[in-house]
């Protein structure tokens, strides 16, 4: 089964015995990182029928014990949290989608009439408080769209 990732490091899922596949759980019987994403055999899923029926799913993992890095957060964490200009103060709006093109992660923020993409890189991402419910940001000529 083929799994694209929604973190920094495919690498990072491979570490896991069990995935849960829409919540239920799956034991993951090998796993390996190719192109971007994982590509695991798992129990119970024998053939290409069987494999073809997850398609589309939601894979997930159990995040008790999952120590990140500082800095670091799981992207579900982000999504919701009000973006604030770092400059002026004011609400942007929330994050409400992130991309993750090859080179790093672009937060779809939206708040009103107004719409941005802002790069995840730590030129425009001032300030990440998950736990305040916020995160600061430089913005720049170019990041207000109609997305």
């Amino acid at each position: 089964m083929k799994i694209v990732p929604w973190c920094d490091s495919p690498e990072f899922l491979c570490q896991f015995d069990v995935l849960y596949i829409d919540g239920q759980p799956v034991r993951i019987r090998s796993s390996r990182v190719h192109k971007g994403n994982v590509l695991a055999t798992l129990e119970g899923v024998s053939d290409v029928n069987a494999a073809m029926r997850l398609k589309g799913k939601k894979v997930s993992i159990d995040r008790t014990g999952v120590e990140l890095p500082d800095g670091r957060h799981f992207l579900a964490d982000l999504m919701g949290l009000e973006v604030r200009d770092a400059d002026t103060g004011e609400v942007l709006g929330e994050i409400k989608d992130i991309l993750t093109p090859p080179a790093h992660e672009v937060y779809v923020v939206k708040g009103g009439a107004h719409s941005y993409l802002i790069p995840a890189v730590d030129e425009f991402l001032k300030e990440t408080n998950v736990e305040g419910g916020y995160i600061r940001v430089h913005l720049i000529e170019g990041m207000e769209t109609d997305v």
